[in-house]
């Protein structure tokens, strides 16, 4: 079983999430294999790119099934950027089901609201509520995002932390052993690197 996956379905950031886990010392492996990742200890599911073809290629290597099965054994899980919006019930990108791991969905920035969409660069997370990726990180810290699409989650005690660009939106979500982030902690810094070490020694109850 190995220690720490990260799900390979085409959908780019690899490079980065693995310099980082180099950096933790982290035992880990990039797969693309259903049975490495439902096996794993643990999963990272990161990832760049459009919604509906990085569902595809999920589907067409049965990688939705395999987080499926992994989320269901109680094993910490982390989504990062897409990785957080395919989580959701469907996403607006060309109305695109999506892997219906928690209730709600991934909204699009309004063209019209004077900024420019993607939503790029070092933006401030609110915590809402405390959560174990989080700690000795200090409210309001910086992270590193790139998205046109961020979390709408149906539930709003799934949000642990929220950001500002033209609406105030998720960013970062959380229940019981899933967790996801709409920004890139691999690009982020110290405290990126912190909120991943924080995640390689969570354990959910």
């Amino acid at each position: 079983m190995s220690r720490v996956v990260v799900v390979d379905y085409e959908a780019g950031n690899l490079k980065s999430v693995e310099t980082a886990l180099l950096k933790l010392n982290a035992e880990y492996v990039i797969s693309k294999d259903p049975d490495t990742v439902a096996n794993a200890e643990r999963c990272i599911f990161p990832g760049v790119g459009e919604a509906r073809t990085a569902m595809g290629v999920l589907r067409a290597s049965n990688l939705d099934d395999a987080l499926r099965r992994f989320h269901a054994t109680g094993r910490p899980l982390l989504g990062i950027c897409i990785g957080c919006q395919l989580i959701f019930a469907y996403s607006e990108e060309r109305t695109t089901a999506c892997l219906g791991l928690l209730p709600g969905h991934a909204a699009r920035f309004e063209a019209n609201s004077g900024l420019k969409v993607p939503h790029m660069g070092w933006n401030t997370v609110n915590l809402r509520r405390e959560h174990p990726l989080f700690r000795d990180i200090p409210e309001g810290s910086y992270f590193y995002f790139v998205h046109s699409y961020y979390p709408a989650p149906a539930d709003p005690q799934l949000v642990v932390a929220e950001s500002e660009y033209g609406v105030v939106f998720a960013s970062a979500v959380a229940r019981d052993n899933l967790a996801a982030v709409q920004f890139h902690p691999e690009k982020s810094g110290p405290r990126g690197l912190r909120l991943l070490a924080n995640f390689l020694t969570w354990n959910p109850a």
